[in-house]
């Protein structure tokens, strides 16, 4: 293993260990809105603190883009960290949230780490090297089909209200013509569970960089296709993001393309 991801498994896993050690006093935390449904509390600082702290030990001159504590130093290798991926999941003790870890070197993802305290759950991925769960090689699955398929999504809240009309118009779109869609609410692990073949695609808008730095290059070395929702490479800056197996990205590129045009005019 390479010694940054090392570091980041590490980093993830003190995180999920302080965000289980909090779960169980979840009435005595403290708790702020941030926006319409974007909330924040002492788990999530505290996590964050466990994650760069451990970071910190080991690469002290390494730049943090996180999500509590906003960006900070000034280096070419930066850690874009979520240290609770699925905050409201976890203040209602609905067991779906994550640690994600992503490292960036030179403006490219090098090295990812999400992890699931709840299942302990460990997915991992080097550039070049594949994506790993526990250990064991993962790839996406080899649906083929659309209308077989299992899809992810996230509903949108921050831009909801310019958002949401075509959004629904891309979630009638797949419900009708796929097995299905889930939505459980962290999109740090759809995106692992689209790279693991647990779900065939999934697409959300509005997300940041901390919420699909390390998912994106999972399901890239897994095989799997990942772009914003017009097929550029900015989705970290953008936020919108869709991925999938080969063919059924393509599949819910074409069939949500009007939709899809709409969010983004």
């Amino acid at each position: 293993m390479h010694a940054l991801l090392n570091v980041a498994v590490m980093a993830a896993r003190r995180g999920g260990n302080s965000l289980m050690r909090n779960l169980v006093r979840l009435e005595k935390l403290k708790i702020e809105q941030k926006g319409r449904n974007d909330y924040v509390s002492e788990a999530d600082r505290e996590a964050e603190r466990e994650v760069i702290g451990t970071i910190h030990k080991h690469y002290p001159d390494h730049a943090i883009l996180a999500e509590e504590s906003g960006a900070s130093g000034d280096s070419d290798t930066v850690w874009i960290i979520d240290p609770l991926d699925g905050t409201t999941n976890y203040l209602h003790r609905f067991p779906i949230f994550a640690v994600s870890i992503g490292v960036q070197i030179n403006g490219r993802m090098e090295h990812g780490v999400v992890y699931d305290p709840m299942r302990q759950e460990l997915f991992t991925a080097s550039r070049g090297v594949g994506a790993q769960l526990d250990g064991r090689r993962i790839r996406v699955s080899g649906q083929l089909n659309l209308e077989h398929a299992l899809i992810g999504t996230g509903f949108p809240y921050r831009q909801a209200e310019s958002e949401l009309v075509p959004y629904l118009g891309m979630l009638g779109k797949i419900v009708q013509n796929t097995a299905g869609v889930r939505r459980p609410g962290a999109a740090a692990l759809d995106l692992c569970y689209v790279a693991a073949g647990r779900f065939d695609g999934f697409w959300e808008t509005g997300l940041k960089p901390w919420d699909i730095a390390a998912g994106s290059l999972l399901i890239r070395e897994a095989g799997g296709i990942v772009s914003g929702l017009d097929g550029s490479e900015n989705f970290l800056e953008t936020g919108h993001i869709l991925t999938g197996t080969p063919k059924i990205y393509a599949g819910l590129a074409k069939l949500c393309a009007a939709d899809i045009k709409a969010i983004l005019s």
